[in-house]
Formats: C-alpha cells, structure tokens, sequence
C-alpha cells in the first residue's frame, strides 16, 4: 500500500509539473499583447501582469473554474487610454476605466434578466462596427507619431526621425512576416517577435539604454496607481466598454468551438460578463489597463488541445509572480517607442477592419437611409472632432459616437422591411 501511494503521489507531482508548464506557456503566448498595452499608454507593465493574473483568477471564481480563458490587458482600449492620460492624466483615466468596467457589470445583469436578444437589439452591429472603426481611426495619428520618433501628440521627438522609420519598418515588417507565414507555435506570438525585431534594430542603432535595467533591482512592487474619478474621463470612457463587450461574445464563442462546451449556457455568458467586468474594474484600482478575454490564448488551447482551466490558474499565479521582477519592468521601459510606433499602426488598422468586418457580417444594407444615417453620422461625428458640452458636461470623439450611435438606433424609425424582418426574428426565437 505504501508503494501504491508513493506511485499516486509521484503522478500526481507529475501531472502538477506538466500542468503548471502548460500554464507558464499559455503566459508566453499572451505576454507580447499583455504587455503592449501599458508600453503604449504609459501605465506600468509590471502591474499590468499584476492586475491580468489577479483579474484571471477572479474571472475563475465567477465562472466556477469552467471556461479556459486568460483574461489581459485590452487593445480596445488603447486610443482611449493614451487620449485620456494626455487629456485628464493617469489618476482620471484610471477611474474612468473602472466606470467602463461596471457596464459590463450591467450588460450582465440584463442578459441574466432579459436574455441575450436586449443587448442586440440595443447594440446592433449597425451601432457596434462603427464605433469600433471610430476607436481605431481617431487616434490614428498617434501610431503614426510613435512610428516616426516623436510623442503621442507630436509635439517633442524623441527618437531622429530616419533611425525612428527604420526601426518602425522593422517591427512592421516582422509583425506582418509572422501573421502571414508563420506556421504552429510560431503564429500566435506575432507582436513578441516584431518587439523582439525592433528591438535588436534599435540596438544595432545605438537607441536603447540598458544603463536602467542594469540598475533595476531584480525584486520590486509594482507602481500601484489609485484611480480619481473625473466625470468627463468617466463619460468619456463609458461607449468604449461597449465593442469589448460585444466582442467579449464573440471570444467566448471561440472557446466553445475550441471544447465543445456551451459556455453561454454553462456557467452562462451573463457569469462570463461578470467575471471580464469585475476583472476590469479590479484592474483599474491597481493602476492597470482593462482586462479581457486573449484570442491568442484560445488559439493556443487549440494548438495543443489542453482544455483545463486549470491551466489559467497557473498562467494567472506566473502572471503575479513575474509582476514582483524589477528587471523586467525597466527591461520593458528600454523599448524605444518606434518599435511600439510600427506594431500599432497595424494594430489601429486591424480595429478599424473588426468594425467594418461586423457591419458586413451582419449583412445590413448600409445604402438603407436608416443604416446610412446611424453609420455616417457616428463615423464623421466621432473622428470629425464634432464637441458637445453643457456646463462642466461634455461629449466627444468616442464618448459622443457610441452615444449618438445608441440613441438614433432607438429614435429612428425602422423601414418596413427591416421591421418585418425584425418582426420575423422575434417570432422564431418565441418559436424556438
């Protein structure tokens, strides 16, 4: 009997090692996207890691440990981060980020109440794909302000700009080179090898002082930042939660096809909703970037067929530990802001593709006066700069597409035909 427990307890060390290298891999794959975020918007990277285990495990708890997925930093959030930190500062932006997480929190509360159709009907991709086209296109500029060496705004350079298109060029080139040839493994970590690239260009060119990681303590807490809450960061922040929480569907999808299991009804999407809410709003009390569900982490799971959640559980505790390595977080710092410059450019195209990709998909007519109205409208008044304020309240770029999409989608009559099809629609769901 003694040697039958031994041989059990030996499997089970066995299968705890495996476990917990199948985790630290699921971190790697999602490292290169977890880490841009802050990079890009000047948040801290290490509590970036911090705040996506942290975030991971709670998603986990709310979902009862059923659904594989790890939850990181968002690139929807991106623009709006990097407009609200020049705009109102970090404190601000922190707080308007942890007031976007609580729409999450009420999307979930009316799927659980209404059932998904509400959240449809009130968000259609007629709303949903131009704001999120309006999300990538506002702050367009920026990505091509990084790329050639200067600052957000443009208005100090901080890199020459010839080296600065070079090393631009180059993540560019990698980024692409990986997306489109790349086979197996090596497919799912595009952004780390275009940062990687950049990086050893900028080397090669003398951009890169490694005089701070030298320096950097090898253990160290992360910059913890406490949120402030500013009600135009706050109002301004709000619409953008809606396209990751649209989109937040669409990846739970993706698991399912991956597993077989139906996570919309077990442990249920409104849960799933809950634990990405509260896992942003968490996030945002530390001081880190919103928290979603990583397509690349599903795209792992179905590289290598490891289906255990348990699996995030460990990706979430290395996540956490790693967060506390001071050498890291300058190590990240060092990276000169081209070689972030050349991957957004391409990242901000890519969100504007997701937008206009969700309005074909959904197979509206867009010539139809009421589609043209909801989509044109939303698109010029968004990135045209169009400002509406009233005392110390105010609306624009972002804020005020996703309003103005919102409330023409409600206000605007329907054609006859959208409305019978629509009529239709709600006959065979009552059916079924």
């Amino acid at each position: 009997m003694t040697q039958i427990a031994h041989t059990a307890r030996a499997q089970d060390y066995a299968f705890r090692l495996r476990d917990g290298l199948l985790g630290a891999q699921m971190l790697c794959v999602a490292f290169g996207s977890l880490v841009l975020v802050p990079l890009l918007t000047g948040l801290d990277p290490n509590v970036a890691l911090f705040t996506a285990g942290l975030g991971t495990l709670v998603f986990q708890i709310v979902t009862r440990g059923r659904v594989p997925v790890f939850l990181a930093s968002s690139f929807a959030f991106i623009a709006p981060i990097i407009y609200g930190v020049q705009a109102w500062g970090i404190p601000a932006t922190l707080g308007g980020l942890m007031a976007a997480g609580m729409v999450y929190l009420l999307l979930s509360a009316l799927i659980a109440w209404r059932g998904v159709g509400l959240i449809e009907r009130i968000l259609p991709p007629v709303v949903t794909g131009p704001v999120i086209m309006v999300i990538g296109l506002v702050l367009a500029p920026v990505a091509v302000n990084l790329a050639t060496g200067h600052n957000g705004t443009g208005d100090q350079t901080l890199v020459a700009s010839t080296p600065a298109m070079i090393v631009a060029g180059v993540s560019l080139l990698a980024t692409l080179t990986v997306s489109l040839l790349g086979r197996g493994f090596v497919a799912l970590l595009p952004i780390i090898i275009g940062v990687v690239s950049g990086y050893i260009a900028s080397l090669c060119l003398g951009l890169v002082d490694l005089s701070t990681v030298t320096n950097a303590p090898w253990f160290t807490m992360p910059d913890f930042v406490a949120p402030t809450f500013n009600w135009q960061a706050v109002l301004f922040m709000l619409p953008v939660a809606i396209a990751p929480a649209i989109e937040h569907f669409g990846d739970i999808i993706a698991i399912r096809s991956v597993t077989g299991r139906d996570y919309l009804v077990d442990p249920g999407i409104h849960r799933t909703m809950l634990g990405d809410g509260l896992a942003t709003s968490l996030a945002a009390c530390f001081g880190g970037p919103p928290n979603t569900t990583y397509s690349e982490v599903t795209g792992a799971v179905t590289l290598t067929g490891a289906t255990n959640p348990a699996l995030m559980t460990w990706a979430a505790g290395f996540a956490v530990a790693f967060s506390f390595i001071g050498k890291l977080g300058a190590f990240l710092a060092s990276i000169p802001t081209p070689v972030m410059g050349g991957i957004i450019v391409l990242l901000f195209g890519a969100i504007v593709v997701v937008g206009m990709n969700s309005l074909v998909q959904s197979g509206e007519d867009l010539t139809e006066s009421r589609n043209m109205a909801i989509v044109g409208l939303i698109l010029i008044c968004g990135i045209g700069g169009l400002h509406f304020s009233f005392g110390r309240f105010s609306l624009e770029g972002i804020a005020l597409a996703g309003v103005l999409g919102v409330m023409l989608n409600l206000v605007l009559p329907r054609s006859r035909s959208a409305h019978d099809r629509a009529a239709a629609d709600v006959g065979d769901d009552e059916t079924g």
